[in-house]
């Protein structure tokens, strides 16, 4: 399994969008990532600057988001939505998207529950709870 470090996962940001400045070919998961950030220009100027913001912490009790892990995130959703895993998942992210109109509202949303769940299990140093985790769109999606 692929785990790649802090730093690693900011440099392969850092990298795609300088790639994708400078009009270089992208190759593989660098695509969909590219497809994150462009719909996240509110992280292009961040980009630009890998010296500046490679090493900067984010507070969540400074109400700050950390850019990359929320980048991240997306690419996370995507990868579950693609395989199903949990199994669910494809057709209650489909479900959102219709209910949103429009993916990354959709995958925010998805968001929200999968952030709560990777807190839960930090906090309680449990396993992944994917029963709840479907459970949570469930109640976006307005069922129960």
């Amino acid at each position: 399994m692929f785990n790649p470090s802090r730093d690693q996962v900011r440099q392969f940001f850092f990298d795609l969008w300088a790639k994708y400045r400078a009009g270089q070919p992208l190759t593989g998961a660098e695509q969909p990532a590219l497809e994150v950030v462009l719909a996240h220009p509110e992280y292009h100027a961040l980009l630009d600057q890998p010296a500046r913001y490679i090493e900067r912490d984010y507070l969540p009790e400074s109400g700050e988001t950390n850019p990359f892990l929320h980048l991240s995130i997306h690419l996370a959703i995507s990868e579950q939505v693609s395989v199903d895993q949990p199994p669910g998942i494809r057709d209650r992210y489909q479900r959102l998207l219709q209910q949103h109109g429009d993916a990354m509202d959709a995958q925010h949303t998805v968001m929200d529950c999968l952030a709560e769940m990777i807190w839960q299990v930090q906090r309680h140093r449990t396993a992944f709870d994917s029963t709840a985790y479907l459970y949570c769109l469930d109640l976006k999606l307005g069922e129960s």
